[in-house]
């Protein structure tokens, strides 16, 4: 999976655009991240969210599988790790916050990730987990060959519950900025998402139709 970041993200088909830094202040607003926090990203690519959260105040590391992942680690570090194979290289309760996006649906067992992201949480972290919801997206969930674990509200849930998280919420979720202002607009996406077509380019719509899931849980501050 050596190019992988270079392939996939390509920034002449999938160019640096705003919506990182609006997303990843949104999810600080909502879960309450404050600047100074350790935030771990498994995933971290190109660096779309990492930086962004840098640029909140968040004390950032990222981990990935891909060498191509260190060309864009200008000032934040990056561990290069297989999460399916190897301990994420951090001690234990080291970090206030793992975020990840569109990663765990990455990976063919994504146990040994779960149980090393819970052992290196801080107790009373939160693990942040963006992944395509199943529902919504199964029609092209294979278009990115690399796919492998898709995930409902039902099993992203039970997952968090299995690795002994707390305070568990799943949710559907829209990838549209003016939804998360104006929330009754995810009335009128629900009711002309029938009618988008599969692989329509026009982000509005396509993300009108197709659904991420997060998930959220809590490392006992007693464990």
């Amino acid at each position: 999976m050596s190019r992988y970041i270079s392939v996939v993200y390509d920034e002449s088909e999938r160019p640096y655009t705003e919506y990182p830094a609006k997303l990843c202040n949104y999810i600080a607003q909502i879960f309450q991240l404050k600047p100074g926090m350790k935030l771990l990203e498994p995933g971290c690519g190109r660096g779309d969210f990492i930086k962004a959260f840098q640029q909140i105040g968040l004390d950032v590391t990222g981990v990935d599988i891909c060498s191509e992942s260190l060309n864009y680690a200008t000032d934040y570090d990056v561990a290069i790790c297989d999460v399916e194979q190897d301990k994420l290289p951090f001690e234990d309760d080291f970090f206030d916050v793992i975020y990840s996006k569109s990663f765990i649906e990455h990976l063919h067992s994504p146990e040994k990730y779960l149980a090393e992201a819970y052992r290196v949480l801080k107790p009373g972290g939160i693990l942040i987990t963006l992944v395509p919801d199943w529902e919504s997206n199964y029609k092209t969930y294979f278009d990115d060959f690399t796919h492998r674990t898709p995930f409902t509200i039902v099993s992203l849930k039970d997952a968090y519950k299995i690795f002994g998280f707390d305070e568990i919420n799943v949710f559907k979720f829209r990838q549209l900025p003016i939804v998360w202002r104006y929330p009754f607009l995810n009335y009128f996406c629900a009711f002309i998402s029938p009618f988008i077509p599969v692989r329509v380019k026009n982000k509005f719509l396509r993300w009108s139709r197709e659904l991420m899931l997060v998930g959220v849980g809590y490392k006992s501050k007693d464990r």
